[in-house]
C-alpha cells in the first residue's frame, strides 16, 4: 500500500502505536478493562480517521504534481484543475496563475515571431521591385549612350535609391511599432512646433511643385506625445496630398484645442478619394485606384499605427466641393 511505505506516515504509526498502548494500559489499570477497550477503540478510530485524511491529501497532492508536469513538460498545457477551498487551494491558485502567465508568454513569442517573419517578407517583397530596376539601369549605363541618356538614367536610379531608402526606413519603423519595440514620449507638444518638424524636409520640394501649406493654428494647441513620430505622421499625411495633388495646388492645414481633445485637419485640393478605396484606405500596402506608380501603400497606414500608440485617431473622407480631408485627434487622458 502507497500509502504505508511512506516514511512520515511509518514515523506517525509507530508514535501513536506506542501511545494507544500506554492510553489502553492505563485505562485498563485505573478505570478496568472496559475503560481501557474504549480508550483503545477510540484510538483506534482516530488513527483510521487521520489515515484517511491522509490518503486524501496524498491523492491532492499526487493530482497537483500532475499538474506541474503538464506545466512544465508538455507542449500544450492542459487547464489546471478546480479550485478547493482549504489546504492547497492557496497552491492550486498560485499554479494556475503561473500556468495562464506561461500561456500569455507563448502566445507574445508566437506573437513576436510572426510579426518579424512578415516584416523580413514585406521588406524583401517591396524592395525587389526598385532593386530590379536599378539592376537594369546599371546594365544599360555600361553600354554607349549620350550625355542625355546616361544623365536622364542617372536621374532615374538616384530616384530608385531613395525611393528605396525611405521604404526600409518606413517597413523598419512599421516592425519597431508591430513588435512593441518603440518607445513614445509623452510630453507636451506644441501643434506649430510639430507642423515646423514635419514640412521641414518638405519645403524644397513643394517649391519646386509650386505648392503650398495653408496652416490655421492655435499657437496654444497641444497635446501629449511624442514630437518625431507624430511628425513623421504628419509628414506622411502632407507627402500624401501633395502626391496627390497637381502642380500649383493648396493643402490646409488647421489645429485647434478643447477639453476632449487636439483636433488637426488637413485638407488638400486634390481629386479626393474613391469610394471603394476608403475603407482601406489605412490598410498596409494598399494602393488605390488614383495611386502614383511609385506607391507602395505603406505611409497611411504608418501614419494610423503612429497614432494609435498615442491615444489619437485619423479619420478620412472627402470634402463637399472636392479634395480629401484627414481628421486627427489626440485625446486627453483624463485619468
Amino acid at each position: 500500500m502507497t500509502l504505508l511505505r511512506n516514511k512520515e506516515i511509518q514515523s506517525f504509526l509507530l508514535v501513536a502505536t506506542i501511545l494507544l498502548m500506554c492510553a489502553t494500559i492505563f485505562g485498563i489499570l485505573s478505570f478496568g478493562g472496559q475503560a481501557g477497550l474504549l480508550v483503545l477503540a477510540l484510538g483506534l478510530s482516530l488513527t483510521g480517521l487521520f489515515l484517511c485524511y491522509t490518503k486524501r491529501r496524498m491523492a491532492r497532492m499526487q493530482s497537483l504534481t500532475k499538474e506541474v508536469d503538464q506545466v512544465l513538460f508538455q507542449e500544450a498545457y492542459a487547464p489546471i484543475s478546480a479550485y478547493e477551498e482549504g489546504e492547497l487551494s492557496i497552491l492550486r491558485t498560485q499554479i494556475h496563475k503561473m500556468n495562464q502567465k506561461l500561456l500569455e508568454k507563448e502566445k507574445a513569442l508566437v506573437e513576436e515571431r510572426n510579426t518579424l517573419v512578415r516584416s523580413l517578407q514585406d521588406i524583401s517583397h517591396q524592395v525587389r521591385t526598385p532593386l530590379t530596376a536599378i539592376h537594369l539601369i546599371t546594365d544599360l549605363l555600361k553600354g554607349e549612350l549620350d550625355v542625355e541618356k546616361r544623365r536622364w538614367l542617372l536621374k532615374d536610379q538616384e530616384n530608385l535609391l531613395r525611393q528605396m531608402d525611405w521604404l526600409i526606413e518606413s517597413l523598419l519603423k512599421m516592425a519597431k511599432l508591430d513588435a512593441g519595440t518603440a518607445r513614445l514620449d509623452n510630453k507636451k507638444v506644441f501643434v506649430e512646433t510639430l507642423y515646423n518638424e514635419a514640412v521641414m524636409p518638405l519645403r524644397i520640394p513643394l517649391e519646386l511643385r509650386g505648392q503650398e501649406v495653408v496652416t490655421h493654428i492655435d499657437p496654444l494647441a497641444s497635446f501629449q506625445g511624442d514630437l518625431s513620430w507624430s511628425a513623421e505622421a504628419l509628414r506622411n499625411l502632407l507627402k500624401n496630398a501633395m502626391d496627390h495633388m497637381e502642380d500649383g495646388k493648396s493643402m490646409y492645414l488647421t489645429a485647434k484645442e478643447n477639453a476632449l481633445y487636439t483636433e488637426l485637419i488637413l485638407e488638400d485640393e486634390g481629386p479626393g478619394i474613391d469610394k471603394e478605396d476608403l475603407p482601406h484606405l489605412f490598410t498596409r500596402f494598399y494602393k488605390g485606384k488614383n495611386a502614383k506608380d511609385h506607391s507602395v501603400g505603406i505611409g497611411l497606414s504608418l501614419c494610423k499605427m503612429i497614432l494609435l500608440k498615442q491615444n489619437a485617431t485619423i479619420t478620412a473622407k472627402n470634402k463637399p466641393g472636392g479634395g480629401a480631408r484627414f481628421v486627427l485627434r489626440y485625446y486627453k487622458d483624463h485619468t
